[in-house]
This record gives C-alpha cells, sequence and structure tokens, in this order.
C-alpha cells in the first residue's frame, strides 16, 4: 500500500512539473508574439510619419524613435531606408481629376503631365529599451503611391 501510494504521489509530482514547464513555454511564446506585434506597430507608426511628411522632395534615410506605450521614453528605434521610387506611370493634366483632388498650386496646370510614382518605404525595427531590451525585431516594406509634377519626378524617381 505504501509502495503503491508512493508510486501515484511520484506520477502527480511529474503531471505537475510537466503542466509547470508547459505553461512557462506557453507564456513566453506569447510574450514573444506580443513583442513582434509592437516592433511592427512601431514601424507602421514610423512609416506613417514618413508619409505625412514631404519626403518625395528629397528622400533619404532616417532614424525615428518609437514610443509604443506612451511613458515617454524611447521603446524602439526605426531605421527608414531613403524611400525608393520603383515605379511611375504618365498622366496627362487633363486626366486629373482635379475637382475630387485636394491638389497644391503646381497641380493646376491641365497642359502638364504628372507622374503616378509608387515608392517603396523599408523599415526596420530595434528594441531601443535599456533597462530589459526584449531583443525584439521586424522588418517591414510599404508601398505607397504619390502623384508627382514632371519637375518633381525628374529630380527624384531615375
Amino acid at each position: 500500500m505504501l509502495i503503491v501510494a508512493l508510486m501515484m504521489l511520484l506520477l502527480l509530482t511529474a503531471l505537475v512539473a510537466s503542466t509547470f514547464t508547459l505553461s512557462s513555454t506557453n507564456l513566453k511564446s506569447v510574450t514573444n508574439t506580443q513583442l513582434r506585434t509592437e516592433a511592427i506597430a512601431a514601424a507602421d507608426a514610423a512609416i506613417e510619419q514618413v508619409m505625412s511628411s514631404s519626403f518625395t522632395n528629397s528622400p533619404a534615410p532616417e532614424s525615428i524613435n518609437i514610443d509604443i506605450n506612451n511613458d515617454g521614453e524611447t521603446d524602439y528605434t526605426v531605421q527608414i531606408a531613403a524611400p525608393v521610387c520603383i515605379s511611375a506611370s504618365v498622366i496627362s493634366g487633363t486626366a486629373l481629376p482635379v475637382s475630387s483632388l485636394n491638389l497644391p498650386a503646381s497641380f493646376t496646370s491641365a497642359n502638364s503631365n504628372y507622374f503616378d510614382t509608387v515608392w517603396d518605404l523599408d523599415a526596420t525595427v530595434t528594441d531601443a529599451t535599456s533597462g530589459h531590451p526584449s531583443g525584439a525585431s521586424a522588418h517591414v516594406h510599404q508601398g505607397v503611391r504619390v502623384l508627382l509634377t514632371t519637375a518633381q519626378y525628374n529630380s527624384v524617381c531615375p
């Protein structure tokens, strides 16, 4: 009887130990997924910041600090490679739907050609926390279309 009780106790101990190991592994997996999702959100925030600027005037690489949890400290550093104009198609000035677009004054001449350009924005994210770095990182590409005048196109697109 004592031997059976000891065997049951041993089995119960093994079951508890394996359950603890399994739950620890699951917690690490969930944490890694959350950190990767945060890194991608940081990349998206940095790309949106670049897209809202006039990056086509002089495309250059830049480094953007992102505070993902709004605690006043940089959580991620996003390196944005120089934006690259990867394709363009000509649009005649008469084909522009000027009434439906909020275009700047440089786009008002119906006698000019314009370029519907596609740009590649490439962001690499690294964890910037100094206390307990997580090692989280991500690499995100984003395409964006930008309408350029002929002069702008000639100065920034190959």
